[in-house]
């Protein structure tokens, strides 16, 4: 019995401590390209603080092009991870939220008083909660379409006027009154038509896996040649475009019968029923 016991009292002594839980990493492919997206829109921030719109307006488009890479690029590694979620919404609002706002407000809107930071504000608004929309929506929203106008694509309407008249030699702006007013207008159009329900395309059906004729890479490689041509027309003039496009698809789908509320007014209960059709 007494050996037994000393058994016993051994085998409690040799029991192993309980291991220590892992830690989390994070992957860092993608979150390079958010960090430099955030970058992006910090640079066009100080940029613009030091009178260089145009640059500011680059800062901008380089990040919309690193936001649009960072996802592909966790999907395709498949290093997707909810930090890399959480990173990119932060990256957004600063470099698609903030920035324009600022960045238009100290262009153009600081002349008009308090209507241009009224403007400023609502379009800073209209991105945090366009982008609160999305990361709450996400699971039952058509993925062809994006639920009001992305982010990316109101800072490049805000920028790309920024910049294509920089480029045309208008300088002091914002004592200019009709560009003022006219800057008013992009700021609060965009700012606004991010909350709408208003479905933009969202090109999220696009495989770059699948082949494709030999045609869409000679159609591509014009497309870089007609941006080359004159960078801030071509490209403010396609962002026009889209950030019409959707207006278009609304229209359309009503003339066809099926409803799609403009202003979503419940956030429990979206009225999404046009974008599942």
């Amino acid at each position: 019995m007494h050996d037994a016991a000393m058994d016993d009292t051994h085998d409690l002594n040799e029991d192993p401590l309980p291991q220590r839980p892992r830690r989390k990493g994070i992957y860092i492919l993608p979150n390079l390209f958010t960090l430099a997206a955030l970058f992006g829109g910090f640079y066009a921030v100080v940029m613009a603080m030091n009178g260089r719109f145009e640059q500011a307006a680059i800062g901008v488009f380089c990040a919309m092009v690193l936001d649009s890479l960072d996802g592909r690029v966790a999907r395709m590694t498949n290093t997707q991870s909810t930090f890399g979620e959480h990173m990119d919404s932060l990256s957004d609002m600063v470099s698609f939220g903030a920035a324009p706002a600022l960045i238009v407000y100290e262009w153009a809107l600081k002349g008009l008083g308090k209507l241009g930071w009224i403007a400023a504000f609502v379009y800073c608004a209209g991105a945090a909660l366009r982008l609160a929309r999305f990361n709450t929506n996400i699971q039952v929203v058509d993925k062809r379409f994006f639920q009001g106008l992305p982010s990316p694509a109101a800072a490049a309407l805000v920028m790309g006027l920024i910049w294509l008249l920089d480029d045309a030699g208008y300088r002091d702006v914002r004592s200019i009154e009709w560009l003022a007013w006219t800057a008013f207008g992009f700021t609060l159009y965009a700012g606004l038509t991010m909350v709408t329900n208003v479905p933009f395309y969202s090109f999220k059906d696009v495989s770059f896996k699948r082949s494709v004729p030999f045609i869409v890479i000679v159609l591509i490689a014009l497309g870089i040649a007609v941006i080359n041509i004159h960078p801030p027309t071509v490209l403010f003039g396609l962002f026009v475009f889209y950030g019409l496009s959707g207006y278009v698809v609304y229209v359309w789908k009503k003339r066809k019968g099926r409803p799609v509320s403009v202003i979503a007014t419940s956030m429990d209960e979206p009225d999404e029923q046009g974008l599942h059709e």
